[in-house]
């Protein structure tokens, strides 16, 4: 069986760091900046001199693929990152699946897609491009390696997990009208509360989607109050709710309780509410022949695993829209991603890409193209 390069991936994840690298061990590349589009550039070469075919589209994508017409199987994820981001969100993706392609020529196609996080964007701008345009039929299949970017895996004591589906999200922005008055006159019981209310809604959140479904998560990160002063009853709440859950049915119920439960805390405190869709992202299943696959190496490398749902976005859910696809991952130290502190342990980044390699044997086949 080939053996991927410990000391190439290594070297490379250090030497990707440095680009856009800040000095507390973080990384700020985000889409479109000057770091981000020297980071392809050097992607660029590296595949050069791993011989493949290698460059730029127009919305700077990264793609190469061995010489010939294809189709192949592309390996890929993303080098932007969030503002003061980890090393391995994405990058490590990219730098394995490099690492394969040069362990097993001739067998792989690697991308970087542009602007995944959606910071500058909407996110996954480069992989929508790259799935509407012709490149995409040069591709016969998608995997993505990625750090798990959560505490499952090293809180179950695995080191490898293959992921199932992707989560679908879905937000609503969320309002209650209440009556704005004087905090200090204005008794508890003949108050128009809009901050009650909301804050009664958001302290619920949490039992309301797990009598759903016991893997449903749900958040709110943004809460506003008017006319925001101390001594002012609020009269208006605003605040935005994030769903997530791997099963469609889960989020439409999760739809509707939110809207029955706004509507019956209005009605309590004597206010009006609003519930207004934002967005919806559906939940994307992976390519079941491909989750079998990494399921196979994952068993047969003797390292514990499991099969898991991804709790965040991945280019991978944009491409299964259109070829096979599939995702393995690898533990998050602490859980922690999106931040400096973000850290993966040398050996299991190695091991993560060993699989990747060896999975994509078991896709192929071990023979290469004649």
């Amino acid at each position: 069986m080939p053996r991927v390069s410990a000391d190439r991936l290594l070297d490379d994840l250090v030497e990707l760091a440095g680009i856009g690298g800040r000095p507390d061990g973080g990384v700020d590349r985000i889409a479109g900046s000057d770091a981000d589009v020297l980071a392809r550039r050097w992607l660029v070469e590296r595949m050069g001199e791993a011989g493949l075919e290698a460059g730029l589209d127009e919305v700077n994508n990264v793609f190469g693929h061995p010489p010939g017409r294809g189709p192949w199987l592309l390996l890929g994820s993303h080098t932007d990152t969030v503002p003061a981001g980890g090393r391995l969100d994405g990058a490590y993706g990219v730098l394995a699946a490099l690492e394969v392609a040069r362990t097993l020529p001739g067998r792989v196609a690697v991308a970087s897609f542009h602007d995944e996080e959606g910071v500058t964007g909407h996110g996954f701008a480069g992989s929508m491009w790259f799935c509407a345009g012709p490149q995409v039929e040069l591709v016969s299949g998608y995997l993505e390696l990625h750090v798990e970017q959560g505490p499952r895996l090293e809180a179950e004591g695995l080191e490898l997990g293959v992921v199932g589906s992707i989560v679908g999200i879905d937000r609503y922005e969320v309002s209650f009208r209440g009556a704005a008055n004087h905090a200090g006159t204005t008794p508890f019981a003949l108050r128009r509360d809009a901050g009650r209310a909301a804050a009664r809604a958001m302290a619920g959140l949490r039992e309301l989607v797990l009598a759903i479904d016991p893997e449903m998560v749900a958040n709110v990160g943004q809460v506003s109050f008017e006319p925001g002063a101390p001594n002012v009853v609020p009269g208006i709440a605003t605040f935005q709710v994030e769903m997530r859950a791997a099963v469609d049915a889960s989020l439409k119920a999760g739809e509707q309780r939110l809207r029955g439960e706004i509507e019956r805390i209005a009605a309590e405190e004597g206010c009006q509410a609003e519930v207004r869709s934002a967005t919806s992202w559906p939940p994307v299943a992976m390519f079941e022949g491909y989750v079998a696959a990494l399921s196979r190496v994952c068993e047969r490398s003797g390292r514990p695993w499991r099969l898991l749902d991804s709790g965040a976005g991945h280019d991978a859910e944009i491409l299964a829209s259109h070829v096979p696809a599939g995702m393995l991952f690898v533990p998050s130290h602490d859980g922690v991603s999106h931040s400096p502190l973000e850290r993966t342990d040398d050996r299991l980044l190695v091991q993560g890409c060993q699989a990747l390699a060896d999975s994509v044997l078991e896709i192929l086949g071990p023979e290469p193209p004649s």
